[in-house]
C-alpha cells in the first residue's frame, strides 16, 4: 500500500524525488490544528514540457492505512486555481502547496494526536511521508 520512505531518493532539501515529482515535509511538523504540504510535479522548476498534464492525488492516512482526509490545493506556481481537493486532479508541471485543516473527512472532527502518513501519487507513482499531530 505505502512504499517505504527509505526506498525513495532524497534531495538535499529533504524532499523525496520519484519520477520527476517531489514530496516535501509538511510544515509545521508537529502541528495543531492545520498544516501545509509542499510538492511538485514534472521536472519543476525547469518544466521542459509545459503541455503535459499529470494525474495527482494526495491523501492522509492513519498508521493502519485508514483514510483520514484529502487535502486541498492551496497554491501553485503554474496558475492553477486553489481550493480543489487533491483527488485525481490533472495538473501541469509546477510547484504546489496543499492544505489540511486537521479534520477527519468522514465526520469533520479534529484528528487525534498521533502519527499520520500522507501519500502523494503522481501518474500512479506514490511517495509517502510522515507527520505528527500534537494536541
Amino acid at each position: 500500500f505505502m512504499p517505504g520512505v527509505s526506498s525513495a531518493q532524497s534531495s538535499q532539501d529533504g524532499r523525496e524525488r520519484r519520477s520527476n515529482s517531489t514530496l516535501g515535509q509538511n510544515y509545521p511538523n508537529p502541528f495543531n490544528p492545520e498544516t501545509h504540504i509542499p510538492f511538485s510535479v514534472g521536472d519543476s522548476p525547469t518544466c521542459s514540457d509545459n503541455s503535459k498534464q499529470y494525474r495527482v492525488s494526495l491523501k492522509v492516512y492513519t498508521v493502519i492505512s485508514t483514510l483520514v482526509a484529502t487535502p486541498i490545493l492551496q497554491s501553485a506556481t503554474s496558475g492553477v486555481a486553489g481550493g480543489q481537493p487533491l483527488e485525481k486532479l490533472s495538473l501541469p508541471c509546477g510547484e504546489y502547496v496543499a492544505y489540511w485543516d486537521g479534520k477527519i473527512q468522514a465526520n469533520g472532527r479534529e484528528a487525534a494526536s498521533g502519527t499520520y502518513y500522507y501519500r502523494l501519487e503522481v501518474d500512479g507513482v506514490p511517495s509517502v511521508r510522515k507527520m505528527i499531530v500534537v494536541k
